[in-house]
C-alpha cells in the first residue's frame, strides 16, 4: 500500500458516463440516477437496476490497495457471510468480485438499509459484542497474506512525517503542535505492545454498522491484521465509568464465541492516539483531491489546529492514566 506518501489522484477521470459504463459492463442495467454515498477515500454510488433492486457500486482509489489486497477484503467478507454473519459482501459476476474498467478497480454490492448503531444502548452493545466475537471466531482461522498489520510505523511515524511536511498547519502553531504531538507519539510507541494479531474489520465504528433487527457490518476497506481490541474499543462512549460498563457488556457477550485477552485493554488509549494522528495525516495527504477541501474546509483553519493541540494534550494525559478495567 502506498498510503504513506502524498497522493495526487483525485478521481477527475471518473465521470458519470464512465461509472455507468463500468456498471453496465457487468450486466447491471441502471434504471435510476446515481446517488453518491458518504465516502471520500473511495467513490461509492447507489443505483436501482432494471430488476428494481438497489445496488451499490464502489470504485477504489487507485494506488491505495493492490488488487491482491482488495481481493483479500472481498474473500474475508464472503467467508464471514458464509458463516451467516451479517457482513455486506460484494456480488460475483463471471465468478469475479473485483472488476476493472478503464483503469478503475470496482465492485458491486447489494444495497442494505438500516439506522446507525446506538453506542449508548447497552442492548445493542451486547449484540455488537456477540457478533464481533463471531467475526473473530472465524477470522482466527486464517491470516491475511497481502493486507497490512496495525503498526506504529504507519499510524504514528509515517503520519508524523506527513504532518511535518504539510503547509496547512499555521507557522505560529508549529512549536506547540509538534511538541505535544512528539510527546504523544513517543509515549504511544512505549505503550503499544500487542501480543497477537488476527484478521479484523479494522474500522468498526458506528458509521460502519447499520441496525435493523440487529447489526449489519459494512465497509471492510480497512480490514487488516491487528489486536482484537481494535474492533471493540470504538464501541465505547461517555465517561470512564460508562465505558467500563460498555466494555464489560461487550466482553461478556464476545466471550460466548471467542476468548478475550484482558491484557489488550491497555491498548485502547494507544490505539485511540494512533487513530487521531493517522486521521490528521490522512486528511493532509488527500488535500489535493478537490473533494476534501470541499468536505473538510475547517481543516485549513487555525482554529482546527488549536483544537488538535488541546485534544493531543488530553490524549497524552489519558495515555498516562491506568488502563480501563472490567468489573
Amino acid at each position: 500500500m502506498n498510503d504513506s506518501v502524498t497522493q495526487t489522484f483525485d478521481f477527475a477521470q471518473l465521470g458519470p458516463d464512465t461509472i455507468l459504463d463500468a456498471i453496465e459492463s457487468k450486466g447491471y442495467l441502471v434504471d435510476s440516477g446515481l446517488l453518491a454515498l458518504n465516502s471520500y477515500e473511495n467513490r461509492v454510488y447507489q443505483f436501482v437496476c432494471d430488476d428494481k433492486r438497489r445496488y451499490v457500486a464502489k470504485f477504489y482509489r487507485p494506488q491505495r490497495w493492490s488488487c491482491e489486497q482488495i481481493q483479500e477484503e472481498h474473500d474475508f467478507a464472503q467467508e464471514l457471510n458464509d458463516h451467516e454473519i451479517p457482513v455486506v459482501a460484494p456480488l460475483r459476476t463471471e465468478d469475479k468480485s473485483l472488476h476493472n474498467y478503464q483503469g478503475f478497480n470496482f465492485a458491486i454490492f447489494p444495497s442494505v438499509g438500516g439506522r446507525e448503531f446506538e453506542v449508548d444502548n447497552l442492548d445493542q452493545v451486547e449484540w455488537m459484542g456477540r457478533f464481533i466475537g463471531r467475526i473473530h471466531q472465524v477470522s482466527q482461522g486464517k491470516t491475511f497474506s497481502h493486507r497490512p498489520t496495525f503498526c506504529v510505523q504507519e499510524h504514528l511515524l509515517d503520519a508524523r512525517t506527513t504532518l511535518q511536511k504539510t503547509e496547512l498547519i499555521p507557522s505560529s502553531l508549529h512549536t506547540a503542535f509538534f511538541t505535544i504531538l512528539d510527546q504523544v507519539v513517543e509515549l504511544t510507541r512505549q505503550l503499544y505492545k500487542p501480543s497477537s494479531a488476527i484478521r479484523l474489520h479494522g474500522d468498526c465504528h458506528p458509521g460502519n454498522i447499520l441496525w435493523r433487527d440487529g447489526p449489519t457490518f459494512v465497509d471492510l476497506d480497512d480490514c487488516r491484521m491487528g489486536p482484537a481490541i481494535q474492533d471493540l474499543w470504538m464501541m465505547l462512549s461517555g465517561d470512564s465509568y460508562q465505558q467500563r460498563i460498555q466494555m464489560d457488556t461487550l466482553v461478556e457477550a464476545y466471550e460466548e464465541f471467542c476468548e478475550f485477552d484482558t491484557s489488550q485493554l491497555a491498548l485502547i488509549e494507544p490505539l485511540r492516539a494512533m487513530r487521531m494522528v493517522h486521521y490528521m495525516a490522512w486528511l493532509s495527504r488527500r488535500w489535493q483531491d478537490p473533494a476534501f477541501p470541499q468536505a473538510f474546509p475547517w481543516f485549513a483553519d487555525a482554529k482546527y489546529w488549536e483544537q488538535q493541540i488541546l485534544a493531543l494534550k488530553e490524549q497524552y494525559s489519558a495515555l498516562q492514566e491506568p488502563s480501563l478495567t472490567l468489573f
